[in-house]
């Protein structure tokens, strides 16, 4: 399965969430935002693989991110629009924009066009790095986790861990090696701050921390992630 980074940018909330879901049923990982601003933000700092991004938003309208954007990236630009008028899609086409989606349109259409346009630009990618686990996604090259499209706050010594755990799925690691894994030395009790770190862990990347569906204990040797979920 294709896996790459989209940003989805539009001001109405229930479409974003619908978009969100199809593309994460493609193994996608999503970012959003609901005005133009925002969006140049993200674009800079996450560098996703292609922008879906709506004419009609609040304050810096679509066209100007689009005009902005072009000045020093080339990020591939799926337009949304509600407007009818042929001028308005002519304009987005001529200022950088790869394609348009008239509103009100299916979202499968518009996963179908995204596809077409990295194929089209040869930006089509897989991204190895990344690691999907229900509505958990784990950027490896971002250093990044986001659960149902929400940027997850760990610490360092959380991501180490959490990225051992996921990168050996089903593997079960004791105290002491998830110790030497991600620190690369011991010392006295450290071992039992694991249990601290994977505690903090569960209340950031599970839905219910005390009925875990990833960071699952092996009582009397360690802990695993789960190679299956029940999400």
């Amino acid at each position: 399965m294709i896996q790459y980074a989209v940003l989805i940018v539009d001001d109405d909330v229930k479409l974003v969430k619908l978009l969100q879901t199809y593309f994460e049923k493609e193994g996608c990982l999503v970012y959003s935002t609901t005005n133009g601003l925002d969006a140049l933000q993200v674009v800079r700092e996450q560098k996703p693989d292609i922008m879906i991004l709506d004419l009609m938003l609040p304050g810096l309208d679509g066209l100007d991110v689009c005009r902005r954007i072009r000045k020093d990236n080339d990020i591939p630009i799926l337009m949304l629009t509600a407007r009818d008028e042929e001028r308005d899609r002519l304009v987005g086409l001529e200022i950088g924009a790869d394609d348009y989606v008239t509103k009100p349109f299916s979202p499968k259409e518009v996963v179908a066009r995204a596809k077409a346009i990295l194929r089209r630009t040869n930006k089509e990618v897989v991204r190895s790095g990344l690691i999907i686990a229900g509505k958990l996604m784990i950027d490896l090259e971002r250093h990044q986790v986001t659960k149902a499209g929400l940027v997850l706050e760990l610490t360092p010594t959380e991501f180490k861990i959490l990225e051992l755990l996921a990168a050996n799925a089903g593997r079960v690691y004791s105290r002491l090696q998830i110790v030497e894994q991600t620190q690369g030395h011991t010392f006295e009790g450290y071992e039992r701050t694991i249990d601290a770190h994977i505690k903090n862990l569960r209340r950031k990347v599970e839905i219910n921390p005390k009925e875990p569906q990833y960071i699952q204990t092996i009582y009397g040797i360690g802990y695993k992630f789960a190679s299956e979920t029940n999400e």
